[in-house]
């Protein structure tokens, strides 16, 4: 016998003590999905058959399989579970969490199961037990169904127990094991012209796509439109061939109904409907009716990774069966409340949405389509005379095509129907980047911030940072290469190298490292692109790289006037009215001259004024025959390294005044209008930048290093010590085709590797000596280092969320949790 148990399921076995529950978990369950009372009075009382601990038992029994059902986890309650109320429990406990609760009842007969007590001497309790134990269970067979249970399965003799096979069935919505390339498809709403327009557009002929694509329809197929049957015609013929998928939307639902004779409000388009399949013959209404009867409410797709459901289905939901699944699937969340135009004031659920899977939906128009935390409303009002919207999956091409009249009047005019709840894309709320938040990045799964960092956070842009709506992009932390095992050095080209090539990268870059700060540059092309984007007036903005300005305003207007000019070229070549740079600001001293004079100039000056002194007065003890012979060494020593100190931050300033004297290095072309860059190697990003002219900008130097040919790796050895022998910085090596996932994931974006005297600047005058460098050498990196992809993928995600046009807000939400974690407590000199 195959008794079928939906995936994801609450199974209840039920039968009298003795009729074999335990036995039969056991044969056909993971120990870890059952949950067994005897065992859980066990826990709280050491002894599996006190009776008076059986309510603590099940209230931490049903304590662990609500987690267990909030994790999506089939689970088995092994309990006698014959009284309507233990049963009542937990089909309440299955609704709750939206899973389908199942019956498997053993029904065997009273001679066996007492028989079976008789042999364990562990059941004391008699005859009379078992027998009344049947009796409620022989009263409640013909009421489970009534109960709740999705399914029942009633075996009555040993052998029928003996010949069960638990078949688990996915439920109809799941559907990971297709994994596209879909087109999801908005609310076609009988515009059966702009549908055969769309699918011209998107590829298909007849119906069929020549690649293999899948058509998904979100719903709403029916209603206002001009030809609901042409448009049901052309869908349920592509769903027969297996060409597209659709859900239910809320007008199939009230279709059906009618269909079926029930008594409903033929507004909203309903009756336009009606009239037009009166006109169709028998034969198709009754196909058309089966059709839209047999949709399911949402789809799970592509490993989980896609979702589809008519108005949207927050993450709680996905894969879930039940009415409250399917009513939010087609319905939505509402307030309670009308607005202005009468209708239902809806929960802009996707707002607060978080899940990994893309959730594409429809239901309330709005005039353009926007990505939401990683949600889109497809529902663009083709019969309002807007468009008829599809997005190519997983490519997350929109394409459109227009209405070719308005065919319904909307109630509401499509530009007071935004899905976000009329919130302004500009608009940024406090809301946004208090507390404990929660990230999706696409490239590195979920990022935490915690209510510390983002006060922490908070409290930096509110005190110091420009306006947050420039605030496009703020790049990540930088980690070290691995400590060098080489006697004087603590980083060294060779440790780099040696970890991509691990992580299966096999060639770098290796970028000169400037003697400046880390600078993000937005320029705008006019007033007009600042305001339209990013909802502010101004060219742009140039900060650092916790989103601090370098400069005052005027000084700021002057700088980004220069890149403006130098960047026509790429403005009209990237057809963008905008450009993101990440670049170095020249020199050092333009952000950090007053580091400089308190922190550097002031030890340097110190020592300048003691150590010279130390050292003659102990050379004139030792010829006076004192024996001061090693502490004169040590001093003399000290001296010398101060002198190598002051040598090496004073290569890192020349004088400026104003904007005389200040240079860009721009290394990477972030984003601009419509894309993002991380995809394209960083020989790209070099010529583009390298076509900005003038005496603003100061070129990058580069060496491509082959990491499997050691000639290769000798030469770029080499190119590090030449740009640091004079006392220079050092080099970044970076994977060269830019963003990469190696053995382990995401790799990192790139790893500084500095040079000896550079690295006096950072541990001090004194690093160099032996004692010195060997306590150094135990420095911690997996701090940083996991801090520097954490950050990477945030800064990623920005960028994506920006050229794909979403909501400034949403852009800033990933800017803000960079900031938030740099108040991480990593050692700033790693």
């Amino acid at each position: 016998m195959k008794l079928t148990v939906p995936d994801m399921a609450l199974v209840v076995l039920v039968g009298a003590s003795g009729s074999g529950k335990s036995t039969f978990a056991r044969t056909h369950f993971a120990p870890t999905q059952v949950l067994s009372s005897d065992f859980f009075r066990g826990l709280v009382a050491d002894d599996e058959n006190d009776q008076s601990a059986s309510a603590d038992a099940f209230d931490a029994l049903h304590y662990v399989a609500a987690k267990r059902l909030a994790a999506g986890r089939t689970t088995v309650i092994d309990a006698t579970n014959v009284q309507r109320a233990s049963r009542a429990s937990l089909v309440k406990l299955a609704k709750e969490h939206d899973v389908l609760p199942t019956a498997i009842v053993l029904d065997l007969p009273l001679r066996v199961c007492v028989d079976r007590n008789a042999g364990r001497p562990d059941r004391d309790f008699g005859e009379h037990v078992v027998r009344r134990q049947r009796g409620e269970l022989q009263r409640s067979l013909k009421s489970l169904e009534h109960e709740g249970f999705r399914r029942v399965h009633v075996l009555r003799s040993e052998a029928e127990v003996a010949e069960a096979e638990i078949v688990v069935e996915p439920l109809r919505n799941d559907k990971r094991e297709l994994t596209g390339p879909f087109d999801v498809i908005g609310d076609v709403h009988g515009c059966a012209a702009e549908l055969e327009e769309l699918l011209a557009e998107l590829g298909y002929v007849d119906g069929v796509h020549p690649a293999g694509r899948t058509a998904v329809f979100v719903g709403d197929l029916v209603d206002r439109g001009p030809d609901t049957p042409g448009v049901l015609r052309r869908v349920m013929g592509m769903a027969e061939t297996g060409n597209a998928l659709v859900v239910c939307g809320n007008h199939e639902q009230k279709l059906v109904r009618a269909l079926h004779g029930r008594k409903v409000n033929a507004a909203h388009g309903l009756a336009e409907s009606l009239e037009q399949l009166a006109s169709e013959t028998e034969e198709f209404r009754r196909a058309a009716h089966e059709f839209c009867d047999g949709l399911i409410a949402h789809y799970v797709l592509d490993g989980g990774n896609l979702v589809v459901a008519h108005a949207g289905l927050p993450e709680r939901y996905h894969g879930r069966a039940s009415g409250r699944v399917r009513s939010m699937a087609l319905y939505g969340d509402t307030t309670g409340e009308t607005d202005e135009y009468g209708l239902p004031v809806r929960l802009p659920w996707a707002r607060d949405y978080r899940g990994s899977a893309m959730v594409l939906y429809g239901h309330t128009p709005t005039l353009e389509p926007e990505w939401v935390n990683n949600t889109m409303c497809l529902d663009t009002g083709a019969v309002f005379g807007g468009k008829l919207t599809a997005l190519r999956y997983p490519e997350r091409e929109v394409v459109s095509v227009q209405a070719h009249r308005v065919w319904y009047e909307p109630s509401k005019p499509l530009d007071a129907s935004r899905p976000l709840g009329g919130r302004e894309p500009a608009v940024l709320e406090l809301a946004d980047v208090t507390g404990k938040r929660i990230v999706q990045t696409a490239h590195h799964g979920r990022v935490g911030v915690s209510a510390e960092q983002s006060a922490a956070a908070l409290e930096v842009m509110s005190r110091f940072a420009v306006d947050p709506r420039w605030l496009a992009y703020l790049p990540p932390t930088m980690a070290p290469c691995s400590t060098s095992s080489r006697p004087e050095y603590l980083e060294h080209p060779e440790e780099a190298f040696a970890e991509y090539r691990a992580a299966g990268v096999e060639a770098v870059l290796c970028e000169e490292k400037h003697m400046g700060s880390r600078a993000v540059v937005l320029v705008c092309r006019d007033e007009e692109v600042a305001h339209r984007r990013f909802g502010i007036h101004g060219g742009g903005a140039v900060y650092t790289r916790t989103g601090r300005p370098f400069f005052p305003p005027p000084q700021n207007a002057a700088l980004l006037a220069d890149v403006r000019t130098a960047a026509a070229e790429l403005f009209e070549e990237l057809n963008s009215g905008w450009l993101l740079l990440d670049a170095e600001l020249l020199p050092w001293s333009a952000k950090a001259g007053s580091l400089i004079a308190d922190q550097y100039a002031s030890v340097g000056a110190a020592a300048q004024a003691v150590l010279p002194s130390a050292v003659s007065a102990l050379a004139t003890a030792a010829a006076r025959g004192i024996d001061v012979s090693e502490l004169l060494a040590r001093t003399t020593t000290r001296s010398s390294t101060v002198d190598e100190y002051r040598t090496a931050y004073r290569r890192y300033c020349w004088p400026t005044s104003g904007l005389d004297g200040v240079r860009l290095a721009p290394f990477q072309l972030l984003a601009s209008e419509g894309a993002a860059y991380h995809d394209r190697p960083h020989s790209w990003h070099l010529s583009m930048v390298e076509r900005l002219p003038g005496p603003r900008f100061q070129p990058t130097r580069t060496l491509e290093v082959n990491l499997t040919d050691a000639a290769s790796i000798a030469r770029g050895v080499s190119w590090w010590e030449e740009l640091t022998a004079d006392g220079g910085e050092g080099m970044v090596v970076k994977p060269a085709a830019n963003l990469t996932r190696g053995t382990r994931g995401l790799v990192q974006p790139g790893v500084k590797v500095r040079g000896r005297e550079y690295l006096r600047i950072i541990y001090g005058p004194d690093y160099t000596l032996p004692h010195n460098l060997e306590r150094l050498r135990k420095r911690g990196l997996n701090r940083k280092r996991t801090l520097a992809l954490r950050e990477y993928a945030l800064g990623l995600e920005a960028l994506e969320r920006i050229a794909r046009g979403e909501p400034l807000w949403r852009v800033h939400e990933c800017v803000f949790a960079v900031l938030a974690l740099e108040s991480d407590p990593v050692d700033p000199r790693l």
